[in-house]
């Protein structure tokens, strides 16, 4: 099957005030924050946790301890006022399934009448479904669009993924590949079995066992729509095989 090509142009989009602010830990969604900026010329600002400092671990800690405690961890006042913008992408790496607890804050404190918010995040495996369903709940007044995420494995990519997603969204010109669906769920054959187990293998924690899987096709490969039975129930992963390259896994859908 091949895929066509469609035009996307920022039609009702020009002349919008954006803002890119994120919370980020380990600098991987910084990376992708910058990113997004480098591509649209706009502003862009970080969320600063006075309480989370050191290493991965010790913000861990903190962390759990914060959650048990039901306590929500203290941020530094943003110099940008979000009133004078009308767009914000908000980012942050998944905890927990949801949003960072430093955004949980800033939440509690903005209202976003008025404004387009887009989220995108940075993951080790998923949970940018979940993170959005939360948002929903805490962003007071936003209009939530459709968000972008990417694992943690995969930051070195996150140029061309990025833009893909800035001219889907209707933020930036150009083409990107119109993908087709994907075929109907059916049973595994030998192969995609491999596919999956090549995909998943390496990541550190168990992701289930595939069920049965869709696939359709891309430009340089095949895309995979796995189901899978894991023990915290079904769940769906997206894998990338592409032509000469080793099948990697990009989404958990839980």
């Amino acid at each position: 099957m091949v895929a066509a090509l469609f035009l996307v142009a920022c039609n009702g989009q020009k002349g919008e005030k954006i803002l890119v602010l994120y919370y980020s830990q380990s600098n991987t969604t910084k990376t992708v924050a910058q990113e997004i900026q480098k591509q649209l010329g706009c502003d862009i600002e970080e969320i600063v946790c006075t309480d989370y400092t050191g290493d991965f671990n010790a913000v861990l800690g903190k962390w759990q301890e914060d959650m048990k405690a039901g306590k929500s961890p203290e941020i530094q006042p943003l110099t940008k006022n979000v009133k004078d913008y009308d767009v914000i992408f908000l980012g942050y790496p998944i905890w927990g399934g949801i949003y960072a607890s430093p955004v949980a804050t800033f939440l509690k404190n903005t209202d976003f009448q008025g404004k387009k918010l887009v989220p995108f995040c940075s993951f080790g495996s998923g949970g940018l479904n979940t993170s959005v369903v939360e948002l929903k709940k805490n962003a007071k007044n936003a209009n939530i669009v459709d968000g972008f995420g990417i694992r943690q494995a995969r930051i070195a990519k996150v140029s061309g993924e990025v833009e893909q997603f800035l001219i889907k969204s209707g933020f930036k010109e150009g083409t990107v590949e119109k993908l087709p669906d994907f075929s109907a769920q059916k049973e595994l054959t030998d192969s995609e079995k491999e596919i999956f187990n090549q995909a998943c293998s390496d990541y550190p924690m168990p992701l289930g066992t595939p069920s049965t899987v869709g696939s359709r096709k891309i430009n340089g490969g095949t895309e995979y729509l796995y189901t899978v039975d894991a023990q915290m129930g079904k769940s769906q992963i997206y894998v990338l095989a592409l032509d000469g390259a080793k099948p990697e896994f990009t989404e958990v859908v839980r």
